[in-house]
């Protein structure tokens, strides 16, 4: 390794490229199947399957990396940006939506994940007419931040519904979530949401086997589906479906995942000391995320987006060799064929979900308010006190949604709040903040990393 770190992980040695790849594995995935965890309490335990979630987490890596021309170092897992439109979705009873299961609404969702893919090419397109610079001049900080305190915080009532099951098991990941990440060291600290998680699940199956329930006298886990499930079995790949309401509810939360993609993408060029926003492009890198977001969608899996855990692991490491994260996509991939672990995945707890939800919401509607901080954002200009408040008003306040007149459809609260933040920072210019000046800020504008590192 040289003091500027390593490019060539094959200088190593294989079995030490195999423990780097597993090592990213480990940092990945908690948060990847956090997501079909958290779904699943949306859908009442119908809904994305944490095999197909893995499968293509590893498989939209790969094609990530082929579009970004084998040369960025990153990995892709699931978005929490979706997390507000799945929720929406699991809950909406306008037209067929009433007559449907939770299990029957979820290709729904899915399409509506397809087509927000969809809108990174969009922004892609965009960005090769007009430049990097300009177009992003349309999304700074005093916009895109509100709209990430509203995901955060519009997801908490979900989290305390969960909690409020089993106070005293939810209190378990929470307090060891907070200690892990503010005194762990290392893979501790990393990954301290899968080991908050993981010991408290733990804990549930010792209650469990001692013959402890929750409150309201229900079995605190499910145990049976882990027996019977054997140890290989292909993923329960679905099909997406496509209806204008649940696009609706879907595909606003693009625009922060877009804005969260290009953070990453410019705190990886930090990282690895390669500007890969120019070489091989935002519009390359883009394109990657969004059909790895609409493959994954398309088959009922989450939407994809670049994870910030990695690119921490790698700045721990200085390995930037990108074949590393492609190592740890195939380990993935071997093991989204194992039903037993999924199964077990998805037997948590729902009190250790809201326990761990509490902060993890709290940390990404933290981040937002972090952004605002860190960039400076002029709150003596009535301007943007007026932004973000519009923004953080609807965002929260609009609890149903707004129906759009003579149509079935209906906009729900994030929709009207991005909407109404882009058209006012339009109509109410100011110089607020420009994108490419300084790498640094950047990154702090446009990362929405839930568990809050930097």
């Amino acid at each position: 390794m040289n003091e500027n770190g390593v490019y060539d992980a094959r200088q190593l040695g294989y079995p030490k490229m195999l423990l780097l790849g597993l090592q990213h594995m480990v940092a990945m995935f908690g948060s990847t199947v956090l997501v079909p965890i958290l779904v699943n309490g949306y859908f009442h335990g119908e809904g994305l399957s944490v095999q197909v979630t893995l499968f293509f987490a590893g498989v939209g890596t790969l094609l990530f990396h082929k579009c970004a021309k084998w040369k960025v170092p990153a990995f892709l897992g699931s978005s929490f940006a979706f997390l507000g439109g799945f929720a929406a979705v699991a809950e909406l009873d306008v037209g067929g939506y009433a007559q449907m299961t939770y299990g029957e609404k979820l290709p729904y969702a899915c399409g509506g994940g397809v087509v927000a893919g969809a809108m990174y090419f969009i922004l892609r397109w965009l960005i090769k007419l007009l430049g990097t610079k300009r177009v992003l001049h349309f999304l700074p900080p005093v916009v895109t931040a509100p709209i990430v305190v509203c995901i955060g915080l519009g997801l908490a009532p979900s989290a305390f519904a969960n909690a409020s099951k089993n106070w005293i098991l939810a209190a378990v990941p929470l307090i060891l979530i907070i200690v892990f990440n503010t005194y762990g060291k290392g893979i501790w600290r990393t990954a301290s949401v899968l080991w908050g998680v993981l010991i408290a699940y733990i804990v549930a199956l010792i209650a469990h086997f001692l013959g402890f329930t929750n409150p309201d006298g229900t079995v605190i886990i499910e145990t049976a589906s882990i027996a019977q499930a054997g140890l290989f079995g292909i993923p329960e790949f679905q099909l997406a479906k496509f209806e204008m309401v649940a696009i609706v509810a879907m595909a606003p939360a693009a625009i922060p995942a877009m804005m969260e993609h290009i953070g990453d993408m410019s705190a990886i060029s930090e990282t690895a000391k390669r500007d890969f926003i120019k070489d091989p492009g935002l519009a390359e890198t883009l394109k990657g995320d969004g059909l790895a977001t609409m493959l994954s969608c398309l088959f009922g899996g989450p939407p994809n987006t670049t994870y910030g855990e990695n690119t921490s692991v790698m700045a721990f490491s200085r390995v930037y060799d990108p074949i590393v994260m492609r190592i740890a996509a195939v380990i993935v991939i071997i093991i989204s064929f194992n039903p037993k672990l999924a199964n077990a995945i998805g037997a948590v707890p729902s009190p250790i979900v809201g326990g761990m939800s509490i902060i993890l919401y709290g940390m990404i509607a933290a981040v937002g308010f972090r952004n605002i901080k860190e960039n400076a954002v002029d709150f003596t200009k009535s301007r943007n006190l007026i932004i973000v408040a519009v923004i953080t008003v609807f965002g929260m306040g609009m609890t149903g949604g707004m129906r759009i007149p003579g149509t079935p459809i209906t906009l729900t609260a994030l929709a009207v709040a991005s909407l109404l933040g882009i058209i006012l920072n339009i109509v109410l210019p100011d110089d607020n903040y420009e994108f490419d000046n300084d790498i640094k800020s950047d990154v702090s504008a446009l990362t929405m990393n839930p568990r809050g590192d930097d």
